[in-house]
């Protein structure tokens, strides 16, 4: 926390907006490209009550213009998103689980919200990243989760580079079938997310979410309601308008199978390929 001089109050350090923007490239076998501009959050689970404190604007498990209900994450039903990530790294055996935690994700927006991708960045209790997990969700209701270590070398302002089996279902029109690679760097000034999906055919989808940081108070929420106020429904317009197009197109449909018997998918250490170009 710091202490502003003009109010002597403690003010969250590390929870922020960015504004940016989403796209996604389908490559095999036709080219289908989309964009639109976003917003979103990241929050410091340490800071938010805190946070929905102080802004009137912003409120924590409650209704408001803009809201983080803790039963829209991590295992849904209401545990604190903090508490369950915590879990999930000392069953997945870290040696300490007490750091700062961070969630990128879009917010609720007069009770409403989706999002096909949450990640937190989940740091040791000296600081640095030790961990991301990946939290996917697909239009029909489901969710799964890929925690995945970050390497020594990584996290501290250099760019992150992991990779995982995908074992999700998320579009009809994408194979099961799949490698995601990931490249990011833990959020500063600036947001970069690029993620790549590879099948046996070759490099098949190219996603990337970028952003500039802005400071999380009462105006600038404010002007994300004016800039884009159906925000959380047009992501979820835009999946259906764009799956539409891409049956049009002749995507091959792909039956949707059983969902992962365990909620998080555990990558260890050996097998992420994290030092890979």
């Amino acid at each position: 926390m710091e202490v502003s001089a003009h109010t002597g109050t403690a003010t969250p350090a590390n929870s922020c907006l960015y504004r940016g923007m989403v796209t996604h490239a389908r490559l095999i076998p036709f080219r289908h490209r989309f964009a639109y501009r976003v917003f979103s959050m990241l929050l410091d689970l340490e800071e938010i009550e805190t946070l929905a404190g102080r802004l009137r604007l912003f409120s924590h498990n409650r209704f408001n213009l803009f809201s983080f209900f803790d039963r829209d994450h991590a295992s849904r039903d209401g545990t604190p998103a903090r508490e369950w990530v915590r879990q999930q790294l000392r069953s997945a055996g870290y040696d300490t689980v007490e750091g700062r935690v961070l969630i990128h994700c879009f917010p609720r927006i007069f009770g409403y919200v989706f999002n096909p991708l949450t990640i937190y960045f989940c740091h040791h209790e000296d600081g640095h990243l030790q961990a991301i997990l990946y939290e996917v969700k697909n239009t029909f209701g489901q969710q799964h989760c890929y925690l995945i270590p970050v390497g020594p070398d990584q996290g501290d302002g250099g760019m992150i580079r992991q990779n995982c089996d995908k074992s999700f279902y998320v579009s009809p029109f994408m194979d099961m079938t799949a490698t995601y690679r990931f490249r990011l760097k833990a959020p500063d000034e600036k947001l970069s997310i690029l993620i790549r999906q590879d099948t046996p055919e070759g490099e098949t989808l190219v996603a990337t979410h970028t952003g500039t940081r802005e400071a999380m108070t009462d105006r600038a929420l404010l002007r994300m309601a004016l800039l884009y106020p159906l925000l959380t429904a047009k992501v979820v317009a835009g999946i259906h308008w764009e799956a539409l197009k891409l049956w049009i197109k002749g995507a091959v449909f792909h039956k949707r199978p059983e969902a992962p018997g365990e909620p998080v998918s555990v990558i260890d250490k050996s097998s992420t390929g994290q030092h890979a170009a």
